[in-house]
């Protein structure tokens, strides 16, 4: 047998150990995720950086994880980490160990779903390490057996994403929204702008549908991560009177790194 044929009966074979069912549960819950965000994930088990990039890479080969195309399309992208998905076949495998959350995966644009991916995810291990408890999207979601989308007086409003943070003082539910400059902040057309979304929010917090909705006992925070100065300065007069309720960041050039999904964390989530 040569080499390529023993390598292939390798992967073929090829069993995900307990760390690397928890990168697949980890990117289930959010999304596509970095090789810098995995290997943090489970870098209080495993400290070797080498072996962590080493069984990604055997993990993909062996067809639970794939590298989305996307990533590629961008300068210098060999000069970033690779960004790992699950396969039908991972799925399918991590299924056998626990429920899917795949159902409240951000929809639409790949760029905007990664990013809100690395949100949540740098939010949920922020928390861990703060010995915080995240709750995802799922978990709240089953409380009613609710759809992410919340219905309004016209139409509905769908998030982003949703989580939850137990703090020692009790819960707290976020909404959590990415601007990527691709909308008008302000709109007379009946179109998507930053002054719709925060209108909408409005509703819901001033007629408490996220506690109808979701069966929320908790106060939701909206959080606002932009990617511009410019448009988050602009933030502050569309929520006016609402300033508690919501918290806006603007995310560091070299976003989405794990330094600067650090700090986005840290100012989103701080009680």
């Amino acid at each position: 047998m040569n080499q390529t044929s023993q390598t292939a009966k390798q992967h073929t074979s090829l069993k995900p150990t307990p760390r690397e069912l928890r990168w697949f549960a980890h990117i289930d819950r959010h999304g596509p995720q970095s090789s810098e965000f995995l290997y943090e994930l489970t870098r209080d088990t495993h400290l070797c950086k080498d072996t962590a990039l080493r069984r990604l890479q055997a993990l993909r080969e062996a067809g639970f994880l794939h590298l989305p195309r996307q990533q590629r399309k961008i300068a210098r992208a060999d000069f970033h980490p690779y960004v790992y998905d699950l396969t039908p076949q991972g799925f399918e495998y991590l299924s056998y160990y626990q429920s899917l959350e795949r159902h409240i995966r951000p929809t639409g644009h790949w760029w905007h779903g990664y990013w809100v991916s690395c949100v949540t995810s740098a939010i949920e291990m922020y928390a861990r390490n703060t010995y915080l408890q995240y709750l995802p999207a799922a978990r709240i979601l089953n409380i009613k057996n609710a759809t992410l989308g919340i219905p309004l007086k016209k139409g509905k409003l769908i998030p982003d994403q949703l989580f939850a943070i137990k703090y020692p003082e009790g819960y707290r539910a976020f909404a959590l929204e990415m601007d990527c400059g691709t909308e008008p902040v302000r709109s007379s057309a009946a179109r998507k702008s930053l002054q719709r979304s925060v209108a909408q929010y409005r509703e819901v917090l001033e007629k408490g549908l996220h506690r109808q909705h979701y069966g929320l006992n908790s106060n939701l925070m909206i959080l606002w991560v932009f990617q511009s100065h410019a448009r988050e300065g602009q933030f502050p007069e569309l929520i006016g009177s609402m300033g508690e309720a919501f918290r806006n960041v603007v995310v560091d050039p070299d976003f989405p790194s794990k330094a600067a999904l650090n700090s986005v964390a840290r100012s989103l989530i701080s009680f």
